[in-house]
Formats: C-alpha cells, sequence, structure tokens
C-alpha cells in the first residue's frame, strides 16, 4: 500500500500517517506540504491512495484533481478539509475524488471513510448523503 498524505500543516499529516499506519499496511507513505509538489509526486509514483488538503498553497486539492481527471492513475482520492462538506464536496466528487470529510470528524469516521474507499466505494457523511438524495 502506497499513501500520500498532502497538508500544508505539518500537524495534519503526522497525525494523518499516525491513523493511516494503524488501519492497513503500509509500504510508503509520502508527505506534501503544498499542492504543485503533492501533484509531481502522483504523476510520478503510483499511489493507492491519496489524502488531500482542500486549501493548500500553490495548488489546491481541486486543482489536482482536475490536473490528474485525464491521466489513467489507480490512485483514490479522498478530499479532507476544514471547508464544510456540503459547500465542496459534490464538487469534489465531480472532479474525482472517492470521497469528502471536514476536519472536524471524528476518528471512527476518517477510518471508515479510508477503509471504504480503499475496498473502492465512495464516501461523504451520513449528514451530507441526507441532504443529497
Amino acid at each position: 500500500m502506497k499513501i500520500i498524505i498532502a497538508d500544508d500543516h505539518a500537524v495534519v499529516r503526522v497525525g494523518l500517517k499516525d491513523i493511516v499506519r494503524r488501519i492497513t499496511e503500509v509500504d510508503l507513505i509520502e508527505e506534501s506540504d503544498n499542492g504543485l509538489d503533492a501533484l509531481e509526486k502522483i504523476k510520478k509514483e503510483n499511489f493507492d491512495l491519496a489524502i488531500l488538503d482542500l486549501s493548500m498553497p500553490k495548488l489546491s486539492g481541486l486543482e489536482i484533481l482536475n490536473s490528474v481527471k485525464n491521466i489513467k492513475l489507480n490512485t483514490k482520492f479522498l478530499i479532507l478539509s476544514i471547508h464544510p462538506q456540503a459547500q465542496y464536496a459534490i464538487r469534489a466528487l465531480k472532479a474525482g475524488a472517492s470521497g469528502y470529510l471536514s476536519k472536524d470528524s471524528v476518528y471512527d469516521e476518517l477510518i471508515k471513510a479510508i477503509n471504504k474507499i480503499l475496498n473502492g466505494g465512495k464516501y461523504i457523511s451520513a449528514d451530507l448523503a441526507e441532504k443529497v438524495i
């Protein structure tokens, strides 16, 4: 399993690495503190999962999704953001994300989202799913 975590806050990256290591066998966890660096790494390496912040320096998570849209990748994308799901989740999913969570989500929901995405599913919180349906 190869995962990249892209967030401009080091403490978030460290916390996500710890969570990911607890729930799956990981061979490689790359980090990026800006969107441009993340995009370059995603293009070079065959990641199973990319966890992207929506708002990052140089390129946003949505800009990364739009940049890789026409490239054949096996990478699944989870957007993790401080921005409310109702405002951005649908746009992220339409751009190619497999899931969207706000950073105030509880630990269990993050684990559930990662597992569902790694198993080929899509994930949005139950709160948003009720509004969309």
